[in-house]
Protein backbone atom coordinates (compact mmCIF):
# COMPACT_ATOMS: atom_id res chain seq x y z
CA UNK A 1 0.00 0.00 0.00
CA UNK A 2 1.33 3.45 -0.93
CA UNK A 3 1.82 5.75 2.08
CA UNK A 4 -0.50 8.77 1.97
CA UNK A 5 2.46 11.15 1.97
CA UNK A 6 4.38 9.35 -0.78
CA UNK A 7 4.06 12.23 -3.21
CA UNK A 8 5.68 14.58 -0.70
CA UNK A 9 8.54 12.24 0.12
CA UNK A 10 11.81 13.29 -1.50
CA UNK A 11 12.59 9.60 -2.18
CA UNK A 12 9.09 8.69 -3.45
CA UNK A 13 10.41 8.31 -7.01
CA UNK A 14 13.67 6.38 -6.83
CA UNK A 15 14.25 7.02 -10.53
CA UNK A 16 14.43 10.72 -9.70
CA UNK A 17 16.78 11.14 -6.74
CA UNK A 18 17.25 14.59 -5.20
CA UNK A 19 20.20 16.77 -6.09
CA UNK A 20 23.18 16.67 -3.73
CA UNK A 21 23.40 20.33 -2.71
CA UNK A 22 26.56 19.95 -0.61
CA UNK A 23 28.40 18.17 -3.41
CA UNK A 24 27.30 20.76 -5.94
CA UNK A 25 28.55 23.59 -3.75
CA UNK A 26 31.92 21.90 -3.25
CA UNK A 27 32.27 21.46 -7.01
CA UNK A 28 31.05 24.86 -8.17
CA UNK A 29 31.64 27.49 -5.47
CA UNK A 30 35.35 28.28 -5.28
CA UNK A 31 37.54 31.29 -4.71
CA UNK A 32 38.12 33.25 -7.90
CA UNK A 33 35.27 31.51 -9.73
CA UNK A 34 32.02 33.03 -10.98
CA UNK A 35 29.68 31.05 -8.74
CA UNK A 36 29.60 32.58 -5.26
CA UNK A 37 26.70 30.67 -3.70
CA UNK A 38 24.48 27.73 -4.63
CA UNK A 39 21.21 26.91 -2.94
CA UNK A 40 18.86 24.03 -3.66
CA UNK A 41 15.26 24.35 -2.44
CA UNK A 42 12.61 21.59 -2.49
CA UNK A 43 10.01 23.70 -4.27
CA UNK A 44 9.18 27.26 -5.23
CA UNK A 45 6.97 29.22 -7.56
CA UNK A 46 9.76 30.65 -9.73
CA UNK A 47 13.51 30.70 -9.14
CA UNK A 48 13.73 33.85 -11.27
CA UNK A 49 11.25 35.68 -9.08
CA UNK A 50 12.94 34.54 -5.88
CA UNK A 51 16.46 35.43 -7.02
CA UNK A 52 15.44 38.82 -8.42
CA UNK A 53 13.82 39.71 -5.08
CA UNK A 54 17.14 39.06 -3.32
CA UNK A 55 19.43 40.69 -5.89
CA UNK A 56 20.35 43.54 -3.54
CA UNK A 57 21.67 41.14 -0.92
CA UNK A 58 23.51 38.71 -3.18
CA UNK A 59 26.82 38.86 -4.97
CA UNK A 60 27.14 38.14 -8.65
CA UNK A 61 27.22 34.42 -9.29
CA UNK A 62 24.42 33.39 -6.93
CA UNK A 63 22.69 30.20 -8.12
CA UNK A 64 19.22 29.13 -7.00
CA UNK A 65 18.00 25.65 -7.93
CA UNK A 66 14.54 24.23 -7.28
CA UNK A 67 13.62 20.55 -7.32
CA UNK A 68 10.14 21.62 -8.38
CA UNK A 69 8.63 24.83 -9.77
CA UNK A 70 4.91 25.43 -9.55
CA UNK A 71 4.85 28.73 -11.47
CA UNK A 72 7.81 28.64 -13.82
CA UNK A 73 7.69 31.44 -16.37
CA UNK A 74 8.73 31.70 -19.97
CA UNK A 75 8.67 34.58 -22.39
CA UNK A 76 5.47 36.67 -22.52
CA UNK A 77 4.72 35.39 -19.00
CA UNK A 78 3.76 31.93 -20.23
CA UNK A 79 3.41 29.53 -17.28
CA UNK A 80 4.54 25.93 -17.00
CA UNK A 81 5.25 23.28 -14.37
CA UNK A 82 6.78 19.81 -14.26
CA UNK A 83 6.92 16.89 -11.81
CA UNK A 84 9.36 17.18 -8.92
CA UNK A 85 12.98 16.25 -9.76
CA UNK A 86 12.10 15.63 -13.43
CA UNK A 87 14.37 18.39 -14.71
CA UNK A 88 16.80 21.18 -13.96
CA UNK A 89 15.10 24.38 -12.86
CA UNK A 90 17.53 27.09 -11.82
CA UNK A 91 18.41 30.78 -12.06
CA UNK A 92 21.71 32.66 -11.84
CA UNK A 93 22.43 36.27 -10.96
CA UNK A 94 24.82 38.09 -13.31
CA UNK A 95 26.09 41.66 -12.90
CA UNK A 96 28.20 42.51 -15.98
CA UNK A 97 28.92 46.08 -14.92
CA UNK A 98 31.89 46.34 -17.29
CA UNK A 99 29.78 45.49 -20.35
CA UNK A 100 27.67 48.17 -22.11
CA UNK A 101 24.01 47.70 -21.22
CA UNK A 102 23.04 47.58 -24.90
CA UNK A 103 24.95 44.28 -25.18
CA UNK A 104 23.18 42.61 -22.25
CA UNK A 105 20.54 41.36 -24.69
CA UNK A 106 23.04 38.68 -25.68
CA UNK A 107 22.83 37.01 -22.26
CA UNK A 108 19.87 34.68 -23.01
CA UNK A 109 21.52 33.66 -26.30
CA UNK A 110 24.83 33.16 -24.49
CA UNK A 111 23.05 30.98 -21.94
CA UNK A 112 21.54 28.91 -24.74
CA UNK A 113 24.99 28.28 -26.21
CA UNK A 114 26.35 27.39 -22.77
CA UNK A 115 23.53 24.96 -22.00
CA UNK A 116 23.81 23.26 -25.38
CA UNK A 117 27.59 22.99 -25.07
CA UNK A 118 27.41 21.63 -21.53
CA UNK A 119 24.77 19.05 -22.42
CA UNK A 120 26.68 17.80 -25.44
CA UNK A 121 29.60 17.02 -23.14
CA UNK A 122 27.74 15.62 -20.14
CA UNK A 123 24.57 14.07 -21.58
CA UNK A 124 26.02 12.78 -24.83
CA UNK A 125 23.17 14.20 -26.87
CA UNK A 126 22.88 16.66 -29.71
CA UNK A 127 20.75 19.71 -29.07
CA UNK A 128 19.81 22.70 -31.17
CA UNK A 129 18.75 26.26 -30.40
CA UNK A 130 15.52 27.79 -31.60
CA UNK A 131 15.76 31.57 -31.63
CA UNK A 132 15.55 33.27 -29.26
CA UNK A 133 15.43 31.07 -26.19
CA UNK A 134 14.39 27.44 -26.76
CA UNK A 135 16.47 24.26 -26.54
CA UNK A 136 15.47 21.54 -28.98
CA UNK A 137 16.05 17.78 -28.99
CA UNK A 138 15.04 15.12 -31.50
CA UNK A 139 12.53 12.50 -30.36
CA UNK A 140 12.07 9.90 -33.07
CA UNK A 141 12.03 12.07 -36.16
CA UNK A 142 10.42 15.05 -34.44
CA UNK A 143 12.06 18.22 -33.22
CA UNK A 144 10.75 19.00 -29.74
CA UNK A 145 11.31 21.67 -27.11
CA UNK A 146 13.14 20.33 -24.06
CA UNK A 147 14.05 23.59 -22.39
CA UNK A 148 13.75 27.33 -22.30
CA UNK A 149 15.61 30.39 -21.03
CA UNK A 150 14.26 33.60 -19.51
CA UNK A 151 16.44 36.63 -18.75
CA UNK A 152 15.07 39.50 -16.65
CA UNK A 153 16.65 42.73 -15.46
CA UNK A 154 17.16 43.01 -11.71
CA UNK A 155 18.15 46.37 -10.26
CA UNK A 156 20.19 46.44 -7.08
CA UNK A 157 21.84 49.06 -4.90
CA UNK A 158 25.22 48.21 -6.39
CA UNK A 159 23.99 48.59 -9.96
CA UNK A 160 21.99 46.65 -12.48
CA UNK A 161 22.02 42.94 -12.95
CA UNK A 162 20.31 40.19 -14.89
CA UNK A 163 18.64 37.07 -13.56
CA UNK A 164 18.81 34.27 -16.12
CA UNK A 165 16.53 31.29 -15.59
CA UNK A 166 16.83 27.88 -17.22
CA UNK A 167 14.20 25.16 -17.32
CA UNK A 168 15.26 21.82 -18.79
CA UNK A 169 13.22 18.62 -19.03
CA UNK A 170 15.51 15.73 -18.12
CA UNK A 171 13.47 12.60 -17.25
CA UNK A 172 10.01 13.78 -18.28
CA UNK A 173 8.04 10.81 -19.64
CA UNK A 174 5.67 10.79 -22.61
CA UNK A 175 2.57 10.65 -20.39
CA UNK A 176 3.86 13.65 -18.40
CA UNK A 177 4.36 16.00 -21.34
CA UNK A 178 2.41 19.27 -20.99
CA UNK A 179 1.97 19.42 -24.79
CA UNK A 180 2.77 16.92 -27.57
CA UNK A 181 5.54 19.17 -28.91
CA UNK A 182 7.51 18.98 -25.66
CA UNK A 183 10.41 16.63 -25.13
CA UNK A 184 13.10 15.66 -22.66
CA UNK A 185 16.63 14.34 -22.62
CA UNK A 186 15.33 10.89 -21.68
CA UNK A 187 12.84 10.79 -24.56
CA UNK A 188 15.63 11.89 -26.92
CA UNK A 189 17.71 8.87 -25.83
CA UNK A 190 20.33 10.60 -23.69
CA UNK A 191 22.82 8.01 -22.35
CA UNK A 192 22.80 9.72 -18.95
CA UNK A 193 20.11 11.64 -17.10
CA UNK A 194 21.89 12.08 -13.76
CA UNK A 195 21.05 15.67 -12.93
CA UNK A 196 24.06 16.37 -10.68
CA UNK A 197 26.74 16.06 -13.41
CA UNK A 198 24.41 17.71 -15.93
CA UNK A 199 24.00 20.79 -13.73
CA UNK A 200 27.74 20.96 -13.03
CA UNK A 201 28.52 20.76 -16.75
CA UNK A 202 26.01 23.46 -17.66
CA UNK A 203 27.25 25.83 -14.94
CA UNK A 204 30.90 25.30 -15.93
CA UNK A 205 30.04 25.97 -19.56
CA UNK A 206 28.10 29.10 -18.61
CA UNK A 207 31.02 30.35 -16.51
CA UNK A 208 33.39 29.92 -19.45
CA UNK A 209 31.17 31.59 -22.05
CA UNK A 210 30.22 34.44 -19.72
CA UNK A 211 33.87 35.04 -18.83
CA UNK A 212 34.95 35.16 -22.49
CA UNK A 213 32.06 37.49 -23.35
CA UNK A 214 32.90 39.86 -20.51
CA UNK A 215 36.60 39.81 -21.38
CA UNK A 216 35.62 40.96 -24.88
CA UNK A 217 33.53 43.80 -23.48
CA UNK A 218 30.35 42.00 -24.48
CA UNK A 219 31.35 41.98 -28.16
CA UNK A 220 29.56 38.92 -29.62
CA UNK A 221 31.95 38.68 -32.55
CA UNK A 222 35.22 38.99 -30.62
CA UNK A 223 34.02 36.44 -28.05
CA UNK A 224 32.94 34.03 -30.84
CA UNK A 225 29.45 34.00 -29.36
CA UNK A 226 27.70 35.22 -32.49
CA UNK A 227 29.22 32.61 -34.80
CA UNK A 228 28.78 29.78 -32.28
CA UNK A 229 25.14 30.66 -31.73
CA UNK A 230 24.53 30.77 -35.48
CA UNK A 231 26.21 27.38 -35.94
CA UNK A 232 23.88 25.76 -33.41
CA UNK A 233 20.70 27.64 -34.31
CA UNK A 234 18.05 25.43 -35.90
CA UNK A 235 16.05 28.49 -36.97
CA UNK A 236 18.58 29.76 -39.48
CA UNK A 237 18.07 28.64 -43.06
CA UNK A 238 14.40 27.92 -42.48
CA UNK A 239 11.27 29.64 -43.71
CA UNK A 240 9.59 30.95 -40.60
CA UNK A 241 6.72 33.13 -39.51
CA UNK A 242 7.23 35.68 -36.80
CA UNK A 243 3.97 36.73 -35.19
CA UNK A 244 4.31 40.31 -34.01
CA UNK A 245 2.25 42.66 -31.82
CA UNK A 246 -0.66 44.43 -33.48
CA UNK A 247 -1.81 41.25 -35.25
CA UNK A 248 1.04 41.59 -37.73
CA UNK A 249 3.02 38.64 -38.98
CA UNK A 250 6.19 38.44 -40.98
CA UNK A 251 7.07 35.49 -43.20
CA UNK A 252 10.51 34.89 -44.63
CA UNK A 253 13.71 32.93 -44.48
CA UNK A 254 15.79 33.29 -41.33
CA UNK A 255 19.16 34.24 -42.77
CA UNK A 256 21.24 35.59 -39.87
CA UNK A 257 21.50 36.67 -36.25
CA UNK A 258 22.83 40.22 -36.28
CA UNK A 259 25.24 41.95 -33.92
CA UNK A 260 22.41 42.89 -31.57
CA UNK A 261 21.15 39.31 -31.31
CA UNK A 262 18.15 39.94 -33.53
CA UNK A 263 16.89 37.41 -36.07
CA UNK A 264 17.15 38.71 -39.64
CA UNK A 265 14.37 37.59 -42.00
CA UNK A 266 14.60 37.81 -45.77
CA UNK A 267 11.04 38.45 -46.91
CA UNK A 268 9.43 37.78 -50.25
CA UNK A 269 9.75 41.45 -51.09
CA UNK A 270 13.51 41.09 -51.08
CA UNK A 271 13.84 43.06 -47.86
CA UNK A 272 15.90 41.92 -44.90
CA UNK A 273 14.13 42.80 -41.68
CA UNK A 274 15.57 42.27 -38.17
CA UNK A 275 13.17 40.98 -35.53
CA UNK A 276 13.98 41.70 -31.87
CA UNK A 277 13.22 39.29 -29.05
CA UNK A 278 10.79 41.74 -27.50
CA UNK A 279 8.72 41.75 -30.68
CA UNK A 280 8.36 38.01 -31.12
CA UNK A 281 5.16 36.45 -29.93
CA UNK A 282 5.74 33.05 -31.50
CA UNK A 283 8.19 31.73 -34.00
CA UNK A 284 7.53 28.54 -35.92
CA UNK A 285 8.16 26.81 -39.22
CA UNK A 286 5.76 28.14 -41.80
CA UNK A 287 3.73 26.08 -44.21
Amino acid sequence: MTPPDAQDNRWSDLGRPPLNAASLRRAMVREGGLWTSLEVVPATGSTNTDLAARADDLAEGAVLVAEEQSAGRGRLDRRWSAPARSGLFFSVLLKPADVPVERWGWLPLLTGVAVATGLSRAAGIDTALKWPNDLLVTVGDEERKAGGILAERAWSGSGGGVVVGVGLNVTLREDELPVPTAGSLALAGAPTTDRDPLLRAVLRSLEQWYGDWRAAGGDPRASRLQETYAAGCATLGRRVRAELPGDRSLVGEAVAVDGEGRLVLATGAGVQEPVGAGDIVHLRAAG
